[in-house]
């Protein structure tokens, strides 16, 4: 395989469609137009995968000794792994702070049920009181 051309990933995501199709595997950059038509798993797996690494897609699908031999043909050249967009950093969502006294909280929460229960306790007293002097 000889030294080709560095491209950067928007220059490679250009090439999205099945008149002009190329891939990134392993750094490495795929004119894949040809072989669309002939590929087994079809051209939609191939389209698919423009526009970003599909290392990880080529992979997963486990090709034959035969199918990585016939990628050398296709071969037009590197990718600059600069021109990949950074990886999404996780950002833990924003909590408030834990308030160790929760008296106020717990009080709340008591008085709620307490309340209505005594409303509805005192209904009944006051049904029964009446029903007995009548």
């Amino acid at each position: 395989m000889s030294e080709g051309k560095l491209y950067t990933l928007a220059e490679v995501s250009e090439h999205n469609n099945n008149k002009d199709c190329w891939l990134v595997i392993d750094g490495k950059v795929y004119d894949v137009t040809k072989f669309l038509e002939e590929h087994p798993g079809g051209d939609e797996v191939l389209l698919s995968a423009t526009g970003k690494d599909a290392t990880d897609d080529f992979e997963d699908v486990g090709h034959s000794t035969s199918a990585r031999g016939m990628m050398e043909e296709y071969y037009v050249g590197e990718v600059d792994k600069a021109s990949f967009p950074s990886k999404p950093t996780y950002h833990a969502a924003k909590s408030p702070p834990y308030n160790h006294d929760k008296t106020n909280e717990f009080l709340i929460k008591i008085l709620q049920f307490v309340v209505p229960m005594a409303i509805l306790a005192l209904a009944v007293a006051v049904r029964f009181l009446t029903k007995k002097e009548e």
